[in-house]
């Protein structure tokens, strides 16, 4: 009798808690409302079998309960029920398999009038391509792929050169146009999933894959990597923004075409000079830091880092949190330079400087810090050399009181919280791992033995 009353409050419980959960689908924002009808369909014939089975048995636990005097029939076979269970059964599981069958034949059949992206995914950041005025995609090959050609274009191809690079994790789609994702991987499996789109597919490496919808509610949407990809798997964000076609062809017009980024000058180390005059008052004259200006070193870092930072500054990716001091202070400084070749001159000056390993200032055991800086390695290097590839600065030989804060920072939320810092994000996720102050002297401690 206890085993009856289990299962019917099991039974009741289950019912409960389906239809007063807080949690449910996120708002559709595509056309494949069919495949939450298909999913709808699931959960009642499922429902209805979990519900008749558990009451079926909790009535067998009642009905035939042992009974001083009566004794069980052995019956081994019954034709009759098993013919009820066979065709119940079959129609039940029709009911679920057939419809997904139409959603599959609609999910191949991409509409003539699709717009195509490409989607890249890598470990752990993503990236888009679109073609240009041509409307035909260039060759890639992950053998092409370089840190000068991240997306691995055919130099040889010229259907390439107008192809439109996307070197953020953010892409931006026309509302009420279908959409053909085109999917890519440079390294390992990825997925490429939008909850509110619905539809979702692997990213293989070797192959392309692809998946295509429409857009019907204009917003934000969180992209994220729903297949497991590597230690930082979690921290693979990314965004769709769904916007009117205006906006959307105006997004376009703001990235450059794979010729245009192969006819970028490279810096002037002579012009950058006097230009970095300016920068010097805090940063030193040699790049190597002021402390008392909260400074850090320049000298020896990445070109391509300091270039993306000083852009985030200019675009209010940093130095905007009200918290971030000396962020705010940077911010109107890197104003000064006013285009891409006034950035690539002062850097270019930089890159010219010598690499002086600053003094150590912070306290802290190496030995605990080595095994922290495990995880950090993933992406930094296990000799904090960096990796532009995984969009990782040096760490070795760098301001260490400058690792501290900006760890801290991470940590805290007042870096890496601006909704378009993907780098950022992945960097405050990853900070967790450091849960006091001691743990973060530690590995900074350790990185300074690099």
């Amino acid at each position: 009798m206890p085993l009856a009353v289990v299962l019917i409050l099991l039974v009741v419980g289950s019912l409960v808690f389906h239809f007063l959960s807080p949690w449910t689908f996120t708002p559709l924002a595509s056309n494949w409302g069919a495949i939450d009808f298909t999913i709808d369909i699931t959960f009642v014939v499922t429902g209805f079998v979990f519900v008749a089975v558990n009451l079926f048995m909790a009535w067998c636990v009642i009905r035939y309960r042992a009974k001083a005097g009566s004794k069980a029939n052995y019956e081994p076979e019954n034709q009759k029920l098993e013919w009820i269970l066979t065709v119940v059964t079959t129609v039940l599981v029709a009911a679920m398999l057939a419809p997904g069958l139409f959603v599959w034949a609609s999910f191949v059949k991409v509409p003539d009038n699709a717009i195509e992206i490409e989607a890249i995914g890598q470990q752990w950041h993503w990236s888009y391509r679109l073609p240009g005025e041509d409307g035909e995609f260039g060759n890639v090959h992950n053998a092409f792929v370089t840190a000068d050609n991240p997306f691995g274009m055919d130099p040889e191809d010229p259907n390439g050169l107008d192809d439109i690079l996307v070197s953020s994790a953010e892409v931006h789609v026309p509302v009420g146009t279908p959409v053909k994702f085109n999917l890519r991987s440079k390294d390992v499996l990825h997925d490429f999933a939008v909850a509110q789109f619905r539809v979702k597919m692997d990213l293989v490496p070797g192959m392309m894959t692809y998946m295509w919808l429409t857009p019907t509610v204009n917003g934000r949407y969180e992209l994220l990597c729903e297949e497991l990809c590597g230690i930082a798997h979690y921290a693979m964000r990314g965004a769709v923004i769904v916007e009117d076609k205006a906006d959307y062809l105006a997004w376009v017009d703001t990235h450059p075409t794979y010729a245009e980024t192969l006819a970028v000058a490279a810096g002037n180390a002579t012009v950058g000079q006097a230009q970095y005059a300016v920068c010097a008052a805090c940063h030193g004259p040699q790049g190597e830091g002021v402390v008392a200006m909260n400074g850090p070193k320049l000298a020896g870092q990445s070109a391509w880092y300091l270039s993306n930072q000083i852009k985030a500054f200019k675009a209010g990716l940093r130095g905007s949190h009200e918290d971030d001091i000396y962020g705010r202070q940077m911010a109107p400084m890197a104003m000064i330079l006013a285009n891409d070749a006034a950035v690539n001159n002062v850097i270019a000056h930089i890159q010219s400087l010598p690499d002086t390993a600053p003094e150590a200032t912070v306290e802290g055991n190496p030995a605990a810090g080595e095994k922290l800086y495990t995880v950090c390695s993933y992406c930094h290097g296990p000799d904090g050399q960096g990796y532009q590839t995984m969009n990782a600065p040096r760490l070795a030989g760098m301001s260490d009181w400058y690792l501290a804060r900006q760890l801290e920072h991470f940590r805290n939320g007042v870096r890496g919280g601006h909704p378009q810092d993907y780098y950022g994000m992945q960097m405050g996720f990853m900070s967790q791992v450091l849960q006091d102050e001691q743990k973060l002297n530690d590995v900074v401690a350790y990185i300074n033995t690099l």
